[in-house]
């Protein structure tokens, strides 16, 4: 990989699997690992329970744990140094607009305009793409008790979202990555996403290994 410092961030819908590959991509090149933590969110479970109810407040913690993660002192940090994310900052408003009634997102928008948010710009994005079924399987392997009141519907909607959202990116390199053909832990698909990222990448491309 080139030497210079980069800031890359790993993104996609619930389950399709952000973390394992952000964690491997920071073993491999030896960098700085910035995960999302989600699972600190007190009301996150609460949200999958009663999803009206408890919107606006486990979006409203994340709005603060983002702005904690994006301190002047973390930025400087991040362009300092190698970075790895598991979460691009823009997918709270897609959250966001996809979760809030039409008055809780006006009063959301106000505050997230008030944190003035900004994270160093990537030098590239991963964005992982999968289908829903694929989706509600994974959740339901890895088991986390409360991701199982996750419903279709919910995740069809957000899989809808993200895919509107890179579909228009084009504010820095896009590697987009179809899950149903490629597998991280399979060290030969690895290896070639590891070559994949090492390239020069520019605009928005596609990892599609022959099987």
């Amino acid at each position: 990989m080139n030497t210079k410092k980069r800031f890359i961030v790993v993104e996609g819908p619930i389950g399709v699997g952000k973390t394992t590959l952000a964690t491997k991509l920071s073993n491999t090149f030896n960098s700085g690992l910035l995960l999302e933590d989600f699972s600190n969110n007190p009301f996150l479970e609460k949200f999958y329970e009663k999803p009206k109810q408890y919107a606006f407040i486990t979006q409203l913690y994340f709005l603060l744990q983002r702005s904690e993660q994006f301190s002047e002192k973390k930025q400087n940090e991040i362009n300092e140094k190698f970075f790895i994310s598991d979460f691009y900052i823009a997918k709270d408003k897609l959250f966001a607009e996809n979760t809030l009634n039409s008055d809780e997102f006006k009063l959301y928008m106000r505050l997230y305009e008030l944190f003035r948010l900004n994270s160093p710009k990537p030098d590239l994005v991963i964005y992982l793409q999968s289908t829903v079924s694929s989706l509600v399987d994974r959740i339901k392997s890895r088991g986390i008790p409360y991701e199982q009141n996750i419903t279709t519907s919910y995740l069809s909607k957000i899989n809808d979202a993200y895919t509107k959202l890179f579909h228009n990116y084009s504010d820095s390199p896009l590697l987009i990555i179809n899950t149903s053909d490629v597998d991280v832990n399979n060290s030969k698909d690895y290896d070639l996403l590891i070559e994949e990222i090492s390239k020069n990448i520019k605009g928005k491309q596609y990892f599609n290994p022959t099987k």
